[in-house]
């Protein structure tokens, strides 16, 4: 039988290797990196004292053992380690049964090779400085407070965003530049302004409009700074250029994940994997902007090393920062295409729904405002808040219109009788925007959210809309209701979950078979696309099923650190029927993960709603799969599917005792009162 200090050691070292790789390779999270230094810990100090579970063999053994306990305190590790395998050596002779591969997979001393012993005390020990690297290097190593960068954010027909950062006052005033590129290098400048002070009230931060510009044009900007880029604005709706759009979106990400210590530390895989993917497409394929829909920085992963201003701003930088903005491809670098932002969990704190006055929400929306909202597009016509206290944002571009909205600031804990998720004002805002009749040329209403619509994931369920069940429904009701009424199309983008889901909410009032309302098939309804992580971990375990006929599962897709849509819209002809086709917008979803295209999905709008069939009860043809590159169903599914619903029923399990006993004590604290 195996003594206690030997499972002990075999026990601490397990866990030091295995949550280890967890942390590094799978989730970055609490408490995975306290566990692997606490186990590292019990190891060393196990190993101290194991030969004490050994017979003793001879004098010299006892003497040395006796000696070990008169150790001082502040003993160096290297004397310990040395003491360690005289021990190991000296039970040799009667021990020559221990095998080598047991020693290094369990962690267990040899006492017959101090080799051996070194050797796997040393693999435990590099898998903790491993964790601790990840830990700190880059907040130790690059604090980026002297970082500077310049990018595009919301483009309109004649206006484009424009966000610098520039700490060194020797190179104030910066003075902003822009020309056409289609003009020659030698044509003049034209000045827009000259930013002459910056200073820490915006973390050295500015936001410039550029303003007077055409439309769809091609332009390049200068900073006096040397930071330059370029951009195109957008299309006037209802003209020729404005029946196209494509663009992509993505949420969550992480530097440096999955780890890899010969990576720069601050390297973001996923934008590079996007960055060569757009450079590969065709120039009409080519995004005109990124539709980030949160997390764009973690602060409490791996963990929270504080929660003032500057912490958050810190993370801010450290991602501008990354060398990834600066890889190259046909299509340019990423910090050349213009970024708008959502604001998700991870950039305040984890399910984050205690308003905006409760710490620390001020503190994270202090970055948030000046390094996204100032270069964010227009808050809606109708915000039914002062404009200053809005973080929703709409705006036009070419075939579609968004509104963007903000899933944390405005919400209230879920699940409760009145629970909001979108507070009143931005409520009334989104059915506003959702009753209004879009310009000529405008086919496609798309509604934005950092969190999914779907309740179809039942891991951390009530942190997305379906813990808001009510207003989801309100909602829906003025999604369906404008498809019936306006002729267009609504289309549903979120991100949250690192993992890709396409699901749809047919309109009750279709009365579809239930044939049609089946798991994995496409159809009618509005369409939701959820995408992430762009760069960050996926869950290892299955979380996402369908479960009645509300929210029908049309593609599951979890698998990939790296994850984003492309989205396509272009005027063409639809329709099965190739002798009758369907002049129609028609819009194109593909999903990428690791780099590859795995999965497309096509939605069309009329053009001419006369050419529908009536008898198909909807103005609006069902959608269609394209391809479909995913693995189907094996074993492991099964059986990650299996590990998915035991949480499942663990996190109800919990629910229920912890009801019970909160029951039990108000009865008998009611029983106290009346006595």
């Amino acid at each position: 039988m195996a003594s206690p200090r030997r499972v002990v050691v075999a026990t601490s070292s397990f866990c030091v290797r295995f949550f280890a790789f967890v942390f590094l390779r799978w989730i970055p999270g609490f408490p995975f990196s306290p566990i692997v230094f606490t186990s590292l810990a019990i190891y060393l100090s196990s190993l101290i004292s194991f030969n004490e579970d050994q017979p003793s063999g001879n004098g010299a053994t006892e003497h040395k053992r006796s000696d070990s306990m008169l150790l001082p305190e502040n003993i160096k590790l290297e004397k310990i380690l040395i003491n360690l395998l005289e021990r190991a050596q000296a039970s040799g002779a009667s021990n020559s049964g221990d095998s080598a591969l047991k020693t290094l997979l369990t962690g267990i001393p040899s006492r017959r090779s101090p080799l051996l012993t070194w050797v796997t005390a040393l693999i435990n020990i590099i898998a903790a400085l491993l964790t601790l690297d990840f830990l700190i290097r880059a907040l130790v190593v690059y604090p980026s407070s002297e970082v500077t960068f310049s990018r595009v954010g919301h483009v309109s027909p004649t206006t484009a965003n424009l966000l610098f950062r520039e700490p060194d006052p020797a190179q104030l005033p910066v003075v902003v530049s822009y020309q056409e590129t289609t003009t020659a290098p030698s044509q003049k400048w034209i000045q827009e302004g000259t930013v002459y002070q910056l200073d820490n009230s915006t973390d050295f931060t500015a936001a410039v409009v550029l303003k007077n510009l055409k439309p769809a044009t091609h332009y390049r900007y200068s900073l006096s700074n040397n930071k330059t880029g370029s951009f195109v604005t957008a299309p006037r709706p209802g003209s020729s250029e404005g029946s196209r759009l494509s663009f992509v979106t993505s949420s969550c990400l992480k530097p440096n994940f999955p780890y890899n210590i010969l990576s720069h530390p601050l390297r973001v895989p996923g934008i590079e994997h996007m960055t060569e993917v757009l450079g590969k497409l065709p120039i009409l394929l080519r995004p005109a902007f990124m539709l980030f829909l949160g997390d764009f920085v973690y602060i409490d992963v791996p963990l929270r090393f504080g929660s003032s201003i500057d912490h958050y701003r810190s993370e801010y930088r450290r991602i501008y920062s990354s060398p990834s903005w600066q890889a190259k491809s046909e299509a340019g670098s990423a910090i050349d295409l213009p970024w708008i932002h959502t604001l998700d969990d991870h950039e305040i704190a984890n399910d984050w729904s205690k308003g905006n006055k409760t710490a620390p929400y001020p503190a994270a929306a202090d970055p948030f405002i000046h390094y996204h909202v100032s270069a964010n597009p227009p808050v809606p016509a109708e915000p039914f808040a002062h404009p200053n206290d809005v973080t929703y944002f709409s705006f036009v571009h070419g075939p579609a219109s968004f509104f963007m909205l903000d899933t944390r600031t405005y919400r209230s804990e879920p699940a409760q009788a009145n629970s909001t998720i979108l507070g009143s004002a931005q409520l009334q805002s989104l059915l506003a925007y959702l009753a209004s009749p879009e310009p000529a040329g405008v086919h496609w209403k798309i509604v934005a959210s950092s969190v999914p619509f779907t309740k179809n994931w039942h891991v951390g369920t009530t942190d997305t809309w379906g813990g808001f069940l009510d207003e989801r429904r309100t909602v829906f009701n003025a999604m369906w209701r404008a498809e019936r009424d306006l002729g267009v199309r609504i289309i549903l983008l979120s991100g949250d979950r690192h993992e890709f889901a396409a699901t749809r909410f047919p309109d009750p009032d279709l009365a579809m078979a239930s044939q049609d309302l089946r798991p994995d098939t496409a159809g009618l309804g509005l369409h939701e696309f959820s995408v992430g992580p762009l760069s960050m971990f996926y869950l290892p375990i299955r979380t996402y099923r369908q479960t009645d006929a509300e929210d029908v599962q049309v593609k599951y897709a979890p698998d990939g650190n790296s994850k984003f849509g492309l989205i396509d819209i272009a005027d063409s002809v639809h329709g099965d029927d190739a002798a009758a086709p369907v002049p129609s917008s028609v819009l194109t979803y593909s999903l990428y993960v690791d780099g590859d295209v795995v999965w497309q999905y096509r939605l069309s709008v009329p053009l001419d709603r006369s050419s529908v069939d009536p008898a198909s009860g909807s103005a609006l043809p069902p959608g269609r799969a394209l391809q479909d590159k995913l693995v189907h169903e094996g074993w492991d599914v099964r059986f990650k599917t299996a590990i998915g619903q035991g949480e499942e029923l663990a996190k109800w399990t919990l629910d229920q005792a912890t009801e019970w006993y909160y029951g039990v004590m108000d009865k008998v604290l009611r029983a106290d009162r009346l006595v």
